[in-house]
This record gives C-alpha cells, structure tokens and sequence, in this order.
C-alpha cells in the first residue's frame, strides 16, 4: 500500500490568475489579523496586497530577477584597532 495520497491535478493557470488569487487570500488574512489585533502581521500582509495589487494593475513586474541594480564598487578600509 501506498501511504501517499493522490494529488488531484489543478488545471493550469496564469501567473496573473494566481497572484489574483494570492491578493484575494491575502485580503482574508489581513481582516483576520485586524480582528485579532495583530498589528504587525496586518501591515505585512496589507504590503503583500498591495504588491500583488501592484503587480496586477502593472505598476510592478511579477519579478526582480535580472533587474537589481549593480552593487557599488566601494573602497573597503579595514576596521583600526581600539585602545581601551
């Protein structure tokens, strides 16, 4: 016997379709953190809705990958020793 469970296949779904999704769920959560009193988890999970709000009105692209800027090339001095 197989312990495993079969996964019922979901039918494909655009990546627009699942941040949907994600912001709809995110919506949930944020009333019941609010409810809860649960100050902090409500403003995180209010800046992934508005992310995923962002990303769908196209203010954002979906990803940041190949997009970050280039670290800045810095002189690195190191640190003197401290006479105490």
């Amino acid at each position: 016997m197989n312990p495993k469970q079969a996964t019922p296949s979901m039918p494909p779904r655009s990546a627009e379709d699942n941040v949907a999704y994600i912001r709809q769920m995110l919506g949930e959560l944020r009333i019941i953190a609010n409810n809860d009193g649960a100050d902090m988890l409500r403003y995180l999970i209010e800046m992934a809705y508005v992310e995923a709000g962002d990303i769908l009105s196209g203010v954002r692209p979906l990803s940041v990958r190949g997009h970050r800027d280039a670290p800045i090339d810095m002189a690195f001095q190191t640190a003197r020793k401290v006479k105490f």
